[in-house]
């Protein structure tokens, strides 16, 4: 099964099954993260930072290519509410634009 690792959130490893989005991976894990839209793909706050693993993420979605022509999505930025992963491992960052003040953060 894909795992998504995100380092700021002291490591922390999500599984995520075959055909789910990392939001809601990350949701069933019981994990707080920013998506102001409710996870419909209308804005840019549950995207993520990747490190590493870019290769294992399904193809970029409608949305995200419209956030990308607009420049609102750099290349190593997806989001979460709209990727899923084709394999393997990803390593990635919650910005610093969209951290929620509940969570603590590891640098």
């Amino acid at each position: 099964m894909p795992k998504l690792r995100v380092q700021n959130l002291f490591g922390l490893e999500v599984a995520v099954a075959e055909g789910q989005t990392l939001l809601k991976a990350l949701q069933a894990q019981g994990t707080d993260w920013m998506h102001a839209c409710g996870g419909k793909g209308r804005c840019t706050s549950c995207r993520i930072v990747v490190q590493q693993g870019l290769p294992n993420f399904s193809p970029l979605s409608a949305a995200e290519l419209r956030y990308r022509e607009k420049g609102r999505l750099k290349d190593n930025e997806r989001l979460t509410c709209q990727c899923t992963l084709t394999g393997g491992e990803v390593t990635g960052n919650v910005p610093e634009q969209t951290k929620l003040p509940h969570m603590k953060y590891s640098s």
